[in-house]
């Protein structure tokens, strides 16, 4: 909602307020489609130049991120720490083999399917199924576990993060094709140079939309994308924190409840469920 009033108010406020103050649109009108083909063309191929097939597909499909945020609120959390609950506390009373089953074949787990939320994102269950599987056939120590799972946090955060640099990537460039199209707006007012002044002002004032529209872009859109798509990327990351604090912290030997406790401290402030809170809803798994 507020990505909406944001892009809302970037529009009003600049083009608004030229208005007010005496600006005529009639010449960035004029002017728009051959600055858009120049900076957003030269803008776009760029973009397709620098950066991988899958990156240009991850950026497009990131885009509307920015709308919904990130995918992890505090029902997901709660999910989540509801189901870690459930599977070690099976492992501590029933013992590893227990979850055998359930790690093996997670879309088919009773413990799973019982939060569909999880279930929805297949890259946080495998998450959990493998570390959980790494335990069962004898990884025991809980530095070693957490340095395997802090290293693949670290992949996952980096690989979130190639739209966020892709687009950034953008932002610093159309200040500079702005530029180019302004230069090549005044290369054209100087084979005009005989015309008359109203003419000539013309000419001028519609190069100079070139770069205004390179900074327009770059800096009111371009580069505050780039930002919330970073600021989602991290913010997401804590997710699967929160999966590696409980898992390490039975590792280490705590109860459940404990273990829980633990993972519950790493949720972001914004979403973290109260102790009673969380207590509340275990109790009913129990």
């Amino acid at each position: 909602m507020f990505a909406a009033i944001g892009l809302f108010g970037v529009f009003f406020c600049v083009f608004g307020g030229y208005v007010i103050f005496g600006g005529k649109m009639g010449i960035i009108i004029e002017a728009l489609p051959k600055e858009v083909m120049i900076i957003g063309g030269a803008a776009v191929c760029s973009f397709l130049i620098a950066n991988s097939s899958h990156t240009v597909k991850q950026s497009v499909a990131d885009v509307k991120k920015i709308f919904g945020g990130a995918r992890f609120h505090k029902k997901e959390y709660m999910e989540l720490l509801s189901l870690l609950y459930q599977i070690l506390k099976t492992m501590k009373t029933k013992g590893v083999l227990a979850i055998e089953q359930h790690i093996e074949k997670p879309m088919e787990s009773n413990i799973f399917n019982a939060y569909p939320t999880i279930m929805k994102d297949p890259f946080t269950v495998k998450f959990i199924a493998d570390y959980l599987r790494m335990f069962s056939i004898g990884v025991d120590n809980p530095h070693e576990l957490e340095s395997i799972m802090e290293q693949e946090i670290e992949k996952a955060k980096h690989e979130q993060l190639h739209s966020s640099h892709a687009i950034q990537g953008v932002a610093d460039a159309l200040p500079a094709l702005g530029i180019v199209a302004a230069v090549l707006g005044v290369i054209k007012t100087m084979a005009s140079i005989t015309e008359p002044p109203e003419v000539l002002g013309k000419l001028i004032g519609g190069a100079l939309v070139g770069t205004f529209l390179g900074i327009f872009l770059s800096y009111c859109l371009a580069a505050p994308i780039a930002s919330r798509l970073k600021g989602i990327a991290e913010e997401e990351t804590n997710y699967y924190i929160v999966i590696q604090a409980a898992i390490t912290a039975h590792l280490s030997g705590y109860a459940p409840q404990v273990s829980i406790e633990a993972a519950r401290k790493k949720v972001p402030s914004e979403y973290m469920p109260d102790f009673n809170e969380l207590e509340e809803a275990l109790s009913a798994i129990s």
